[in-house]
């Protein structure tokens, strides 16, 4: 099964020869032994040759080995564009920034994003703001109107939850707008998708459409397709789309990267790089031209093809590092397609959708484990954690889990007897604060008063020694880590709903909040000794702010912090308010 079928193309398919070839590497070769000799030199690391550096008058904050908070007034940068000493003064030589007490803080890692759909937003329909099917529509007829030249219509964000439907949106509902051309417009969650009726008829699906292995095709009630795929089934669609070029790929990582530096983030785990991305990626690092770090995890597809040529923990001063291999179990809460034990409380007899056989999961982690990567494997149900808890406790006892700190990306819904085996298998749980306020408008509603008590449970997982790395699931989310931090630390919404939190005994505090965003991810990432805190010997990532996130004012939230500078590398990459 690919695990890439239910999204739509993100970059052309490639193969191993001709990755090799895009990176000039004989098909003979491997790619590693390039990838280790030219780390060094393949990009000029951001603050060499521009001399020292020394920013004070600054508020600033990091955090030490033990995670403890730790105060200074100035940094100082080398040449090499990594920290020299914190409360340190301007020697000769040496240039200087004044912060005007400015609050200064390591740069964020969201260590759970999506680069290439991220990046695609920019071109395609974004419904993440609409909030009714009418609303929708209208923006669907505004863009078909600006894009006449399209072959087909795509676009990402509705909910039909915020909508307020009651159902899923059907081709019928696109087909008021657009007729003449298909549409495809996949849901927040980017776990299903509803298509116009000349897309359906474009990939074929009918009522003889039989749901492909975790997937479903929602039918009314003769069993026609109303229009909505969920999950695997997306794939019949979406793999009719026009595959992207090389130059589209390479688009959205720098379209991606410019609206990511400028909301604070310094570096990205992603989670889903095909080889195109790859290749895309190498390039940018080798030329300099990337202004945050990509920490990547090869889809499986890509794993099996170069897998064996491309794993580096560190490739142009550190700004790529491929060690990392994403894989998915089920869906998504919103579209039901998470696993669970037991049926949805409001959907009886459902209980959601296994994207992947148990048996294929467990030779897939496997190969994993034995061809020297980490594995991150999404996982939102309790039937989907359970599956991935055991599939990595069996293949631990086999092959051992080599010291790579696996993942569970999500964790979202996990049973109260499962939340221990976290610790005890000693995994990261990737999980993304945000998701709890966004979906507290359904989650309980969907799993009940009891199971919802081991969800979206991050003081439950800090408490007996998880690590917890935070990101934002973007575009499924916000991208902005201070929304993050504010919902890990209030548990409320921007409009500080619900009063006093929902579920506010699993909140974080502040310190952890950032923490989670910033040494915590990195650590997910292997990279903790390379970035995460201000720490002499580390690169010199971090971004100035308005808000100080310890002492707000009554008046603010932290969701409100603005970013105003950013900084990688001891080099200021973005400009965003004066300071």
């Amino acid at each position: 099964m690919c695990e890439a079928c239910a999204t739509p193309p993100a970059a052309p398919m490639l193969t191993r020869a001709q990755v090799l070839k895009l990176l000039g590497v004989g098909v003979g070769a491997a790619v590693l032994p390039t990838l280790a000799g030219t780390a060094a030199q393949a990009a000029t690391p951001h603050g060499t040759g521009r001399g020292p550096v020394l920013v004070d008058n600054v508020r600033g904050y990091t955090l030490t080995r033990k995670g403890r908070l730790h105060r200074f007034s100035s940094i100082l940068i080398a040449s090499n564009g990594k920290v020299a000493g914190l409360d340190a003064h301007a020697g000769r030589g040496v240039r200087r920034v004044d912060g005007r007490g400015r609050v200064l803080l390591p740069g964020m890692h969201d260590a759970h994003g999506h680069l290439w759909s991220y990046g695609a937003l920019a071109s395609e329909l974004d419904l993440s703001g609409t909030r009714s099917l009418a609303e929708a529509q209208a923006a669907l007829a505004a863009y078909a109107t600006a894009n006449p030249g399209l072959a087909w219509l795509t676009g990402r964000g509705w909910n039909q939850v915020i909508w307020g439907l009651g159902r899923f949106p059907t081709a019928a509902d696109l087909d008021a707008v657009v007729s003449d051309r298909p549409v495809w417009l996949v849901r927040v969650d980017g776990h299903a998708g509803v298509a116009n009726t000349a897309a359906l008829a474009l990939a074929g699906v009918t009522r003889d459409t039989p749901d492909p292995a975790g997937g479903q095709i929602i039918r009314d009630a003769d069993g026609n397709p109303t229009g909505t795929l969920i999950d695997n089934a997306m794939g019949l669609v979406s793999s009719k789309l026009p595959a992207p070029t090389m130059e589209d790929v390479r688009r959205r990582a720098l379209t991606a990267q410019e609206k990511l530096n400028a909301v604070g983030i310094t570096s990205v785990s992603d989670a889903g790089t095909d080889a195109a991305g790859y290749v895309v990626l190498r390039e940018l690092a080798a030329a300099g031209t990337l202004t945050m770090r990509v920490n990547a995890f090869l889809s499986w597809d890509a794993f099996a093809e170069i897998g064996a040529d491309v794993r580096t923990d560190s490739f142009a001063a550190d700004m790529l590092r491929v060690r990392t291999v994403k894989l998915y179990v089920d869906g998504a809460l919103g579209s039901r397609g998470a696993a669970l034990l037991e049926p949805y409380s409001d959907d009886p007899g459902n209980t959601g959708l296994l994207r992947i056989e148990l048996d294929e999961l467990s030779r897939r982690v496997t190969a994993i484990l034995r061809g020297g990567y980490q594995a991150a494997v999404h996982a939102i149900g309790d039937r989907g954690n359970r599956a991935v808890l055991d599939t990595y406790e069996r293949a631990f006892r086999r092959v051992g889990d080599q010291g790579l700190r696996h993942r569970v990306e999500h964790a979202q819904v996990v049973a109260l007897d499962d939340i221990p085996r976290f610790r005890k298998l000693d995994l990261i749980a990737s999980m993304q604060p945000v998701h709890a306020t966004d979906d507290m408008n359904m989650a309980e509603d969907r799993v009940g008063p009891e199971r919802i008590k081991g969800a979206y449970a991050w003081r439950k997982m800090l408490d007996q020694g998880t690590v917890v790395a935070s990101g934002s699931d973007f575009p499924v989310s916000s991208a902005l880590p201070f929304e993050g931090m504010h919902a890990a630390v209030t548990r409320t919404d921007r409009e500080g709903r619900p009063a006093g939190g929902w579920y506010s005994e699993e909140a974080m505090t502040p310190v952890e909040a950032l923490r989670s965003f910033t040494l915590d991810a990195a650590y997910a990432g292997h990279q903790e000794r390379v970035i995460g805190s201000l720490e002499p010997g580390k690169w010199a990532d971090f971004v100035i702010t308005d808000l100080d996130p310890f002492h707000l004012p009554a008046s603010r939230a932290m969701w409100q912090t603005g970013v105003l500078q950013t900084w990688v590398g001891g080099r200021q990459v973005g400009a965003y308010g004066d300071l």
